[in-house]
């Protein structure tokens, strides 16, 4: 039977950390447009994995995560202390190139559109 409350808050995790990464003042995260694709947490909310993309590029994303490691502990905290959370999570992020991907599948589409 699944557990409906850890994936709740899994889902609250997910919107917390996406807050938490636009207040970071690392020059490799702030300025970008980076998105949390996803978030996936083990049953006991212990430890997480975060997607995260860029719609700059795969490589703008892997910048980005490399400024997100070095704030993991950080942001890790920042999740814990806003949602009371009595175990703080083992985050780790991972570049995503969907967003990307969904934006050349979305300009090939509307060429096509256009050649009708």
């Amino acid at each position: 039977m699944p557990s409906y409350k850890s994936a709740r808050t899994a889902e609250d995790i997910h919107r917390e950390i996406a807050a938490v990464i636009r207040e970071l003042k690392d020059p490799r995260v702030s300025g970008r447009i980076l998105t949390v694709v996803r978030v996936d947490m083990s049953s006991d909310l212990e430890f997480g994995k975060v997607y995260v993309s860029s719609l700059n590029g795969m490589e703008d994303a892997r910048e980005a995560v490399q400024g997100l490691h070095s704030a993991a502990g950080f942001i890790s905290r920042e999740v814990c202390r806003r949602l009371q959370l009595r175990a703080r999570p083992v985050l780790e992020f991972i570049a995503d190139d969907s967003v990307e991907r969904g934006a050349q599948i979305f300009r090939k589409l509307n060429e096509l559109k256009e050649h009708e």
